[in-house]
């Protein structure tokens, strides 16, 4: 008996925990079929005004350039990041001394500085080799990170060392080990290094602000930016692309949710 008052009031308590996780997002879909004036009222039944409020965010905006952007974006740097910090934690771990383990720790405590510090000196370095406006003015500071180099390294220990010896007298130079062997090994790891740096890279705002001066290189939180900027803002209007700029990361997360916990276990472990 206690044990099934116990069940009841676990699953109530989660219940309720998922209702309110899940109610943002249900009254923004709801939000995007309703005018301003509406949502500002807190209606809470859908409407019939979602064509209008397409209509009037692309007629404003140049939505699905901006997206194009923030995908390539995206995908670049999550390629890019994956293949550099997968390498360099499997070379501090793999390869470690003492002076590797000292240029580790001052990496990781690059990780206390905020960007904020290090923006106008990125700015002017990457002014002065012409890399305004450009995709690899993007990616260069967001290639490499000490979070997952840290996170590689730590998968990187229960990679078994004799493999990489057993390997190594078959002839496999560390290219290959690295590819054939520890990438399929750490599918789970790349997986959630996938989710947090696509996530990261989409909703990125500060960096390409500064660095993206022309209109037709902006990004989407750059454009939601805009949208609340002026003397009146059409929340109807606001909602939908809101919902727009959510889909991808949704679905990233949705998708690799179950190695992302298997992977972010293992890096802590």
């Amino acid at each position: 008996m206690i044990k099934k008052r116990e069940s009841f009031f676990t699953y109530t308590f989660l219940i309720l925990v998922s209702v309110l996780s899940i109610f943002p997002l249900v009254w923004m879909i709801i939000a995007t079929t309703n005018e301003s004036v509406d949502i500002v009222g807190g209606k809470m039944t859908l409407g019939t005004k979602f064509l209008e409020n397409y209509a009037n965010l692309t007629a404003e905006q140049d939505v699905w350039r901006f997206f194009g952007n923030s995908f390539k974006y995206a995908i670049l740097t999550t390629v890019l990041s994956l293949l550099v910090c997968s390498l360099a934690g499997y070379a501090f771990e793999i390869f470690h001394d003492k002076w590797k383990d000292l240029l580790f720790k001052i990496i990781l405590m690059t990780m206390m500085l905020p960007f904020v510090s290090l923006m106008v000196p990125l700015f002017q370095m990457f002014s002065k080799a012409n890399l305004l406006n450009s995709t690899l003015g993007f990616l260069l500071p967001s290639i490499s990170t000490p979070f997952l180099i840290m996170m590689f390294r730590q998968c990187a220990k229960s990679f078994p060392l004799e493999i990489i010896e057993a390997a190594r007298i078959d002839g496999l130079n560390e290219w290959q080990i690295f590819i054939k062997m520890f990438m399929p090994t750490m599918k789970s790891t790349y997986a959630a290094a996938t989710t947090i740096t696509f996530m990261n890279a989409w909703n990125n705002y500060l960096w390409p602000k500064v660095i993206m001066t022309k209109g037709n290189s902006q990004t989407m939180p750059m454009m939601l930016s805009s949208l609340t900027s002026g003397y009146v803002t059409d929340y109807g209007m606001l909602m939908l692309a809101v919902l727009i700029t959510t889909i991808p990361t949704a679905i990233v997360f949705f998708v690799l949710q179950k190695s992302f916990a298997e992977g972010i276990t293992g890096a802590v472990k």
